[in-house]
């Protein structure tokens, strides 16, 4: 087995081991000694679904900051999701809350700054039994510009007191997340320490 063969399935074409043993018709084992022989590093088994999962490239593209304008909505993107997105979630970007604007300008900064099409965001709506699940959903969805199919199952909780907190979320909070590790991982490396 040749290493300038090995590198190119392995590393340029992206091939799994599996692949490229019933390329060359031989077995995995051999193909694994080899890449360990040439010192070709194996990638993660995370990082092989990933590759299947998309293997045209990532799904997103990070787009180098060129302007003013850039720059400012990566200071704001970055500061909406240090305070206000969920970063325990080691697969997703996520971010809730019961403004409109918030999340708009949030989807923005992922749009325009990571090429992030309005079409593969996903949305968690929560609500209070006294409020109408059709009227939110159709004030979520005309508010932010997207489908209904992609709000996931709506979740409904018992409406306690009628505070202040009520009145805000008249419509109930809503999550958007975008489920993709490498880029919640570019954007969490950006947060500061």
């Amino acid at each position: 087995m040749e290493k300038a063969q090995l590198e190119k399935l392995y590393l340029e074409d992206g091939k799994s081991i599996a692949e490229i043993a019933a390329c060359l018709k031989c077995t995995p084992h051999k193909v694994a000694y080899w890449l360990y022989k040439y010192d070709i590093p194996r990638r993660s088994i995370s990082q092989g679904v990933y590759l299947k999962k998309h293997p045209t490239g990532d799904p997103f593209t990070i787009k180098p900051i060129r302007s003013i304008e850039d720059a400012w909505l990566q200071g704001l993107g970055i500061g909406l999701y240090w305070g206000e997105g969920n970063k325990k979630n080691k697969n997703s970007v996520r971010l809730g809350n019961t403004d409109p604007a918030l999340i708009n300008a949030f989807m923005d900064f992922l749009i325009k700054l990571y090429g992030v099409k309005r079409e593969d965001f996903r949305f968690g709506l929560q609500i209070f039994t006294d409020i109408d699940t059709a009227e939110a959903l159709e004030y979520w969805t005309k508010c932010l510009g997207v489908n209904a199919s992609q709000f996931g199952r709506i979740t409904v909780t018992i409406s306690g007191s009628l505070g202040t907190y009520r009145h805000k979320s008249q419509y109930g909070v809503v999550t958007v997340h975008y489920h993709n590790t490498k880029l919640r991982d570019s954007i969490v490396s950006l947060l500061p320490r």
